[in-house]
């Protein structure tokens, strides 16, 4: 088995270049090498999905392992669902009225960086679009989440040798410097920096000088309307948000409730063992849950139960406590109000509106704050208000009626592409709003064929030399 670190430290140059072989042997596959090692690869993968559910668990103490199985499930079956007949060597399109032809390349070596919230499901994902693209792979994990994330790398690697994949086709660095970390986002080798992490990591990635693809935090608002049903919103959304204890970027971060379903949102959520803080138990896990010299969550209470972040809060809630709800007033938004803020956690904030156009502007405002271009939620029965929704908000993914965290994932509530990296346009600095998928991993050549040219004497623009100029339409025509 190889590994790319020596016994006197990390071998950057060495790694690059193993990559860039496998390159070189990957551009010689054809459609059926390739769907052969990603079938192994997924078969693998999907095979192991409690073990590695468990080592991350246990290695990270983030989350619920059963739901780290789901995301798994998603990274491995779904995903290999959505790309299996997907064509991604050769002709991939052809338009025969135009004369062009569109063929599929690699794009090269990508430097894959992975998350602590979800190790083992990102790097069996990013695995397994880049195999799917002939597109050698490097995962440095994080290093929290080290010893789950390189044996998901491993178990990938052994079962795509087996099905004839390129010696180094997939290598993962066990520990690394953030010197190290940059040094191999620059390297002139990598073809592309595909990095989910901190922001200051995704922001790294940009500044690499190589392509990258680095999604940023998600602060999802949800609206709750006026035609909205309280006890199917409340368990959508608690579905959500419990979901590996919040740790699925999407997850809802504020509920925003229409003053005429307060009560009855307040009620159901109580019903649901949903726990509502005072003044000052909401300034308590303020304090915990937001570290502000980082300006950032804190890591104590990313994917940890309701019960135990009160706990660390000094605040003694009921054991079956599903989440903590803090209500905020409408221009309590930022950072003096972390809660109003990405907190991947079973923690939301809450803000009562009078009207929808309020509504829109609570949501506009809490997006500002963290998560421009991420994802939106609406539970609505009127199609006329979640079209215009749609059209005043800026968001990636607007979720209708739907956990966000499952939807925005894509291939089970709804058609989205099922994707562990889930992009957020110009509004979040990415060059895509898309569910990254292997379609993103892929250099597109067209072939484009000389054309007829009809004569047409109202067209001249179909005329760009100069012997055509020079002469008159109808002495030119063919």
């Amino acid at each position: 088995m190889t590994d790319p670190i020596k016994k006197k430290g990390l071998d950057i140059n060495r790694v690059m270049s193993q990559a860039r072989q496998a390159a070189d042997r990957f551009c010689n596959f054809s459609q059926a090498q390739i769907d052969r090692i990603v079938k192994a690869i997924y078969i693998a993968g999907f095979n192991n999905r409690i073990k590695l559910a468990k080592m991350a668990w246990e290695e990270t103490g983030i989350g619920i392992w059963e739901d780290k199985v789901s995301k798994n499930v998603i990274a491995t079956r779904y995903v290999y669902e959505d790309i299996k007949s997907l064509k991604t060597v050769g002709i991939v399109n052809e338009d025969k009225e135009y004369g062009i032809l569109e063929i599929a390349k690699p794009i090269g070596p990508i430097f894959a960086i992975t998350p602590v919230t979800n190790p083992t499901s990102t790097a069996l994902f990013k695995i397994l679009i880049a195999m799917k693209t002939r597109n050698p792979i490097i995962i440095r994990p994080h290093g929290a989440a080290k010893k789950c994330t390189v044996e998901a790398a491993r178990i990938c690697y052994e079962a795509a040798i087996a099905a004839g994949a390129p010696e180094h086709c997939i290598q993962w660095i066990k520990r690394s410097t953030p010197e190290q970390t940059i040094e191999m986002m620059e390297h002139k080798a990598i073809a592309l920096v595909f990095a989910t992490g901190s922001a200051s990591l995704v922001r790294a990635a940009y500044r690499s000088g190589n392509p990258a693809i680095g999604v940023g935090p998600g602060n999802v608002p949800v609206y709750i309307g006026q035609s909205a049903e309280i006890p199917f919103a409340v368990d959508q959304i608690l579905l959500s948000k419990t979901y590996d204890y919040g740790t699925v970027c999407a997850s809802e971060q504020s509920l925003i409730v229409r003053q005429i379903k307060e009560k009855e949102l307040v009620n159901e959520m109580i019903r649901r063992k949903a726990y509502f803080l005072d003044h000052e138990e909401r300034k308590k896990i303020e304090e915990v849950a937001y570290n502000h010299t980082l300006k950032s969550m804190a890591i104590e209470v990313i994917g940890q139960p309701a019960v135990k972040i009160a706990a660390l809060a000094g605040i003694t809630v009921p054991d079956d406590t599903s989440v903590l709800i803090a209500r905020y007033e409408n221009n309590q938004v930022g950072a003096r109000y972390p809660l109003s803020l990405e907190i991947l956690a079973p923690i939301l904030a809450m803000y009562v509106v009078n009207d929808f156009d309020q509504a829109i502007q609570m949501c506009k405002k809490i997006v500002s704050h963290g998560g421009m271009g991420h994802t939106i939620s609406i539970f609505s029965n009127e199609e006329d208000k979640i079209m215009y929704f749609a059209e005043v908000t800026k968001a990636g993914r607007l979720l209708v009626n739907t956990p966000a965290s499952q939807g925005a994932l894509g291939g089970t509530y709804n058609g989205l592409r099922p994707s562990l990296s889930l992009a957020t346009g110009a509004g979040g600095k990415n060059i895509t709003t898309d569910n990254i998928t292997a379609t993103h991993l892929l250099n597109i050549q067209r072939l484009a064929r000389r054309k007829h040219v009809p004569c047409n004497p109202e067209n001249t623009d179909m005329y760009l030399n100069k012997e055509v100029h020079a002469g008159s339409i109808e002495e030119n025509c063919t």
